[in-house]
């Protein structure tokens, strides 16, 4: 993963201040390709998916898409038949704006649930927005996608295929409402919202398995306070401009390894950025019965006020830890259970440890980053997940989000 940002050919980029936000920051983005691009995506499993979620939802479907117009402040979700219609509006515009179908076009959403878009006033600076796009403004799009992100999440990648060099630019916001667990087009599919461009040549039928796979092992497996947005959004443009022919079997494993690489990246990115969090602790539970209820158990310990207290605090208290998992409705023998910080064994067989490696533990839990693993030794499940601590900060901040 490289340090400089490396933007893809044939993707131009702005962001720019449509007045949503009340801060007077950047709240509009646009991302286009020069091109139709291959495209994938998954989106919530939310049952109250918001409109611009819809829309995407049947752009996507199609395999292709030009343009993504994203807006932060305002979600446009429970807004009823007024949202549908504004979304579209904004897709039809946006294409008009940009000489396209507006079927290639899809539309995101971040920020306050429940209030219709200021479509006038967006509808009137949309020109700006596209008189602003340029290769080298992915900088101000990922700007302008943010809420109550603390600091900007953008990583590249670059490689090459059949000697032709391609690059791969993601971006991503998210901070709270964060427990995504994002399915296909083809199925019910802070929000957290992640875009990814890259001009590698691929098939959407080999894309999207991988596109799949990659956001299962990172922005579905992490919680901040396990809120599922009505708007998460991933979605990855291919535009083919590399030039680069057909991708052999090795080469789509490396490929595969740093889109990876990046989400994961990205994702831990939203859990350090927390709304509050001072900690990003890798949960992960093993010896489970099945790898569906060692999932169940590791988001019971991890969103769990008591435990991500705990962290907060430093305080190795392994109990609240079990007492989480025992409340997940899985099946496990207390008797047999162990839990560690890092190496830090603090209870075996269902019973503390010696005192020194609570003292131990303790050192372990003040870092930023550390993890917890909990054994129940009855099978060969296991599933792990990134999870937050919970401050002050968290609660200050969503007592007075809406005022």
């Amino acid at each position: 993963m490289s340090r400089s940002i490396n933007n893809p050919k044939g993707f131009r980029f702005s962001g720019i201040v449509a007045g949503i936000k009340e801060t007077g920051k950047k709240d509009l983005a646009l991302i286009v390709s020069e091109v139709p691009a291959v495209a994938v995506g998954l989106f919530t499993s939310s049952l109250a998916p918001a409109a611009p979620v819809e829309l995407s939802r049947r752009v996507l479907r199609t395999g292709s898409c030009q343009a993504i117009l994203v807006n932060s402040g305002n979600a446009n979700a429970c807004t009823g038949a007024r949202g549908l219609k504004d979304a579209a509006r904004m897709q039809r515009e946006t294409a008009r704006l940009l000489g396209i179908e507006a079927r290639r076009v899809a539309v995101c959403s971040t920020g306050k649930i429940g209030v219709p878009l200021p479509i006038d006033k967006m509808s009137k600076v949309l020109p700006r927005a596209v008189q602003g796009l340029a290769p080298k403004n992915f900088l101000q799009a990922a700007q302008a996608i943010l809420t109550t992100d603390q600091f900007v999440k953008i990583g590249s990648f670059t490689g090459q295929v059949r000697g032709k060099k391609y690059s791969l630019l993601g971006f991503a916001k998210g901070a709270g409402m964060i427990e995504p667990h994002m399915k296909t087009v083809s199925g019910l599919h802070a929000t957290m919202l992640a875009y990814f461009l890259t001009d590698l040549e691929i098939e959407r039928k080999v894309l999207q398995p991988i596109f799949a796979r990659a956001v299962e092992l990172s922005f579905n497996r992490i919680t901040v306070d396990g809120d599922m947005s009505t708007n998460d959004t991933a979605i990855l443009l291919a535009n083919g401009q590399a030039g680069n022919g057909s991708v052999n079997a090795r080469e789509l494993v490396v490929f595969e390894r740093e889109l990876t690489k990046l989400m994961q990246q990205l994702a831990c990115d939203m859990v350090r950025d927390g709304e509050g969090a001072t900690k990003v602790v890798r949960i992960e539970v093993r010896g489970a019965k099945s790898d569906g209820q060692a999932r169940q158990a590791a988001y019971a310990i991890g969103n769990s006020p008591l435990v991500k207290t705990a962290f907060y605090g430093s305080d190795p208290n392994w109990g609240r830890i079990v007492g989480a998992a025992a409340r997940a409705g899985v099946a496990f023998d207390p008797d047999k259970v162990s839990v560690a910080f890092d190496s830090v064994v603090v209870a075996r067989n269902g019973l503390a440890t010696p005192p020194p490696n609570e003292k131990k533990a303790h050192q372990v839990m003040a870092r930023p980053r550390f993890s917890v693993t909990v054994d129940f030794h009855l099978g060969t499940g296991s599933h792990w997940i990134w999870a937050s601590d919970l401050t002050h900060g968290y609660v200050t901040l969503n007592a007075h989000y809406r005022t």
